[in-house]
């Protein structure tokens, strides 16, 4: 019960709170509506000022022109002053523009006005008659909303006559005014709407005050300095609107404004939600804290209770874990070494299928040293030093031949932990080709080799990228032993970010592109020593390793390319 009743208080204030936030909102945002409808209400009216300046000012310059004084004198036939009104009123939009004698009547008009028709009835046309501008409104036969101004012409310094420009109101609507969203009324002495950019409104009744007429509020309230009003016919005009009124005399009118009060309600009753959501959402947060609080003192007896006979299972099953931890790892480490094993028998297997040709390449040298050797004593002997040192020149080539040849064979044997570091891909592929050579030529394999001759460095280990490509190489070779036509093509290139080298041969290609990289997959045949289906696997994974990427498919004129793409390094420093 307590707790139900603390709810509905604090739903009560949060409602109060709410109140006065939309208050405060309704009132600030008004004001910024009434800000708007002031600045609209004079633009609108000067507007309206401006565009019937523009036909006063034609009625006082026609009023000057020498053929209306020569017309109004009688010194020319009035016909000749007809051209004048007509492109007077074509140009500026003028419904007519005429001409008045001192007795009222029409001497000659641009359009409906009859000669000798008498206006001398009109207000305009009595205060032309003073010397000054007149002006006026009505409504003509055709119903339509006229404005006329009349400017006197003088003859010999007094009013003889007078210059009548009307203007249709609708044009003047039509050009400014339609499109707006606020409504804009200008009414005349009579509180009658006579201009105005609703036009379902025209000629009603304009009220001030709640009164049974058409515009008049059921219910007028003052916020702060702001007039609102509550009208009850909603079909053309808002429901609540702001009122602003501003006399314009120089036209005779007074301008109106009825702006709609929805955004500015719309953006307090926003403010007022959103900070009651606030309220709420910090109220709920305080009420399930608190109930969060108590349910967790009343579980924290019970949890300490779990919590004891709990740690005693736990720590038997800790000391599990340590076993079972210690023997993974005995087991990962167990797994590394025969792996390292595994690519050093590797290593070694690509040894001994190289050994016999390798044997033949030492051999070879060290029997020419040693007839080298002794054509150079004969010659010396012979006091030939010349022919001597020719034959040790070349003693010593072959040794710097069988060197380079002892030292890639101990680069590729030993067993590589270094981590990856920057290493130059164009001294890898001459070391694997430098081993190859014996076997390669053996076997009248053609290699063709083409890409960039400068240094170009990848990340990756020395020894294990040899073996890579030493594996690539000697499955190429193998693939050609029973080929008529046996090529082996290596290309490098390389961008900023990747260095890619592509083995290609000309053999009978792959059967299965797919599976080429699983252990123990090979398409050897069975007996073979070599065919145990690790070199390709073993290849796969350093490549990994390197943050690479090795691919094998089939090549479309016949055989199989394998493509190594290496990460792009700076190289060494």
């Amino acid at each position: 019960m307590r707790r139900s009743l603390t709810i509905i208080l604090f739903l009560i204030a949060v409602a109060i709170f709410a109140g006065v936030i939309w208050n405060v909102g309704y009132r600030t945002a008004l004001t910024g509506v009434s800000n708007q409808g002031r600045v609209y209400l004079q633009s609108a009216s000067d507007r309206l000022v401006g565009q019937l300046a523009r036909f006063r000012q034609l009625a006082d310059l026609i009023a000057h022109h020498p053929q209306a004084v020569a017309v109004t004198s009688g010194a020319i036939p009035a016909e000749q002053i007809l051209p004048l009104f007509t492109r007077s009123a074509d140009s500026t939009g003028a419904l007519e523009v005429g001409l008045l004698d001192a007795k009222g009547r029409v001497v000659l008009a641009s359009a409906d006005s009859t000669p000798g028709y008498d206006l001398s009835h009109m207000a305009n046309f009595n205060r032309a008659m003073t010397g000054a501008m007149g002006f006026t409104h009505f409504v003509d036969e055709a119903n339509r909303r006229i404005f006329s101004f009349m400017a006197p012409v003088r003859v010999n310094g007094k009013p003889s006559g007078a210059v009548m420009v009307q203007v249709d109101m609708e044009t003047i609507e039509e050009s400014d005014w339609r499109s707006a969203p606020q409504v804009v009324l200008f009414t005349d002495e009579d509180d009658s709407v006579f201009v105005t950019n609703r036009s379902e409104v025209l000629f009603e009744d304009f009220a001030t005050t709640p009164t049974p007429e058409v515009f008049a509020p059921n219910r007028v309230r003052t916020i702060g300095t702001n007039t609102v009003w509550s009208l009850p016919d909603t079909r053309y005009l808002p429901s609540r609107a702001l009122y602003m009124q501003l006399p314009r005399p120089i036209v005779g009118m007074t301008g109106h404004t009825l702006i709609s009060t929805a955004p500015a309600e719309r953006l307090a009753a926003l403010q007022a939600l959103v900070a009651a959501a606030v309220c709420i959402t910090f109220g709920a947060f305080l009420y399930l804290a608190r109930e969060r609080r108590r349910v967790l003192a009343r579980d924290n007896l019970l949890l300490e209770q779990r919590v004891t006979a709990r740690t005693a299972q736990l720590t038997a099953v800790n000391v599990n874990l340590r076993h079972e931890i210690a023997e993974r790892q005995e087991a990962e480490e167990a797994l590394r070494k025969a792996q390292a094993d595994l690519i050093q028998a590797g290593k070694l297997t690509a040894l001994g299928q190289m050994s016999a040709g390798i044997s033949h390449e030492l051999n070879q040298p060290l029997m020419a040293i040693r007839s080298f050797a002794d054509n150079g004593s004969l010659f010396l002997e012979r006091e030939s030093p010349k022919e001597a040192a020719e034959n040790f020149t070349r003693i010593s080539a072959l040794s710097h031949r069988m060197g380079r040849i002892i030292k890639n064979l101990r680069a590729f044997a030993r067993q590589e932990s270094e981590p990856v570091t920057d290493v130059n891909i164009n001294d890898v592929l001459d070391a694997v080709l430098e081993l190859s050579e014996p076997r390669l030529n053996t076997e009248n394999v053609v290699v063709t080799r083409t890409g960039p001759k400068q240094d170009i460095w990848v990340r990756g280990g020395e020894v294990r990228l040899q073996q890579v490509f030493m594996n690539l190489v000697s499955n190429a070779a193998d693939a050609m032993v029973q080929r008529d036509e046996k090529h082996l093509a290596i290309i490098v290139s390389s961008d900023q970010q990747h260095v890619t080298v592509s083995v290609s041969d000309t053999g009978p290609g792959l059967d299965d592109a797919d599976k080429i990289f699983d252990p123990f997959y090979t398409t050897k045949e069975v007996g073979q020593s070599e065919g145990m289906g690790l070199g390709l696997s073993i290849s796969y994974g350093l490549v990994q390793s390197f943050g690479g990427a090795i691919t094998g498919k089939n090549r479309p004129e016949g055989g199989a390319i394998f493509t190594v793409e290496l990460a792009a390094s700076e190289g060494k420093t």
